[in-house]
């Protein structure tokens, strides 16, 4: 099964540190994921960022919001039940979620704290939007970035074809620059855009030495991009005597496309309007940082060295 929602982890959370022993978070992850019957694939599956497994993280964030319930009392990463965790238990909750902490008032100024004292209207639904969450705050915080990042690269592909043909050249040189290709300016602008003959568009070295190059084309299409089009270009690598080649489009390839370049013996890279705008956003090109926030977390190892 999927890794369940954070908030399904409380109660087995709180049931494996009844017995008031000390505990580690390797330990109740390990029962976590037997008690939901997870798959090695479920457990290892991450965050989109890639930065952290989906599993750890709503592990991480159940202990910390049993802890600012003071449910559980947590050390470093070393945690026991506390009397008001058993109080709980004894009820026998069939489920405990963000209502049940939110009977608490250290947890309520936990959740709240954001929030300008005394601003009700604001309060309430924030409330009601974290009972019903099913996501931990730092996978909203992923999406929310996915989703500005996915709309800023819609925004840069339709930028880029109002622009003239030569801009799209230039852009190009900014990028491969950018992400170490070329060498020097002078020896790039040379290299793209300079040669007009058998479908390639531009040559660029691989490296600063210039030992080997790698042969481009790149076209501002609008429709899907067929496997005729990189069948062309893989002649003209042919015909080069060519063996690595980067063809960039601003709309998206065909699956015929994608599977014809595996089968070539030539190295292809193919790279569509949506990885195309990633790159220029990863290489900060025709983009500027508008805020930078930087999520932390907490360093366990650094309370228990001696």
């Amino acid at each position: 099964m999927a890794v369940p929602p954070f908030q399904d982890l409380f109660l087995p959370f709180l049931r494996f540190v009844e017995d008031g022993e000390v505990h580690n978070r390797q330990e109740v992850s390990q029962h976590l994921a037997a008690h939901f019957r997870l798959s090695q694939s479920d457990v290892e599956e991450v965050l989109p960022s890639g930065a952290q497994r989906r599993f750890d993280n709503r592990v991480a964030w159940a202990k910390s919001f049993l802890s600012k319930a003071l449910l559980i009392e947590a050390t470093g990463n070393r945690f026991q039940i506390t009397d008001r965790g058993r109080a709980l238990l004894a009820t026998n909750p069939t489920r405990i979620d963000n209502r049940t902490l939110a009977q608490y008032p250290e947890f309520q100024a936990f959740r709240e704290g954001s929030v300008a004292e005394g601003d009700q209207a604001s309060r309430l639904p924030l409330v009601r939007e974290e009972a019903a969450s099913t996501e931990t705050p730092e996978e909203r915080l992923e999406y929310a970035y996915q989703s500005l990042r996915e709309q800023l690269g819609d925004m840069l592909i339709q930028q880029v074809m109002k622009c003239p043909p030569v801009f799209f050249e230039r852009l190009v040189v900014d990028l491969l620059l950018a992400m170490g290709y070329g060498g020097s300016r002078k020896d790039a602008g040379r290299a793209v855009g300079q040669t007009a003959d058998g479908g390639i568009d531009g040559i660029i070295n691989e490296d600063r030495l210039g030992l080997d190059v790698i042969y481009i084309q790149a076209k501002r299409w609008e429709g899907t991009v067929g496997s005729p089009v990189v069948r062309d270009f893989v002649g003209s690598l042919v015909g080069h005597a060519a063996s690595k080649g980067v063809l960039i489009t601003t709309s998206r390839f065909s699956r015929d496309a994608e599977d014809f370049v595996k089968r070539v013996p030539q190295k292809i890279i193919l790279i569509d309007g949506a990885r195309l705008s990633g790159l220029m956003m990863d290489f900060g090109i025709g983009v500027a940082p508008v805020a930078k926030y930087e999520v932390q977390r907490l360093d366990a190892d650094y309370f228990e060295s001696e």
